[in-house]
């Protein structure tokens, strides 16, 4: 009989668990490998967050990007004007100076909108959150199902995918198997402070 896979709960407790040095450098070391990745690279625009509850901090990636002249973005709520166009993410463009407000979710997003908010087949290169996750990259979210509402899309699409999906956690977030859901969206890559996973062996 396999092991009883972690909850949400008890996955989300081993991240906040780690103190705030590790945190700092778990986040320094995933910059420095996704950092140097070729879909990284070659990437020019590419979509970060707001780290909340002990989610890996992208910043130090997202500080390479913008010094590699790069354009990032931020996620932000889209209005909740029905099923099919609410409860999804759109990305606005980070820009100097930029006011921050809090969703509905007390999460910071920017406050721009407008010419400057993209949808996600914009994007390049998404760099998602997660709760736990796989050696296969299989991915655990918050429950909500944002991401997997957003990139639905990618379901459809099995030769040709944009953005490519990284997701960024602490090694201690990894289990042995997930069982994806249908409507679950398989990440691309998935960097910690330990290696980088990878869904296909020649992926770089």
């Amino acid at each position: 009989m396999p092991p009883e896979q972690p909850s949400r709960k008890q996955l989300r407790a081993a991240r906040r668990r780690l103190s705030r040095a590790d945190q700092a450098q778990h986040a320094r070391r995933v910059a420095q490998q996704a950092g140097i990745s070729q879909v990284f690279l070659r990437a020019r625009r590419l979509g970060f967050y707001w780290p909340v509850d002990g989610e890996l901090d992208p910043s130090p990636l997202l500080r390479i990007a913008e010094r590699l002249g790069k354009q990032c973005y931020l996620p932000v709520l889209s209005p909740i004007r029905g099923k099919a166009l609410g409860n999804k993410l759109l990305f606005a463009r980070k820009l100097p100076a930029e006011r921050i407000t809090r969703n509905r979710f007390g999460i910071p997003e920017p406050s721009r909108r407008g010419r400057h908010l993209a949808q996600p087949i914009a994007l390049d290169l998404l760099v998602v959150p997660l709760v736990g996750f796989d050696p296969r990259c299989h991915r655990i979210g918050m429950g909500g199902g944002f991401y997997d509402r957003t990139l639905g899309y990618l379901r459809h699409h099995r030769h040709w995918r944009r953005p490519r999906l990284m997701g960024v956690a602490h090694e201690c977030q990894r289990i042995e198997a997930i069982s994806p859901s249908p409507w679950d969206i398989q990440l691309d890559w998935i960097v910690t402070e330990a290696r980088l996973y990878s869904s296909q062996a020649d992926a770089n």
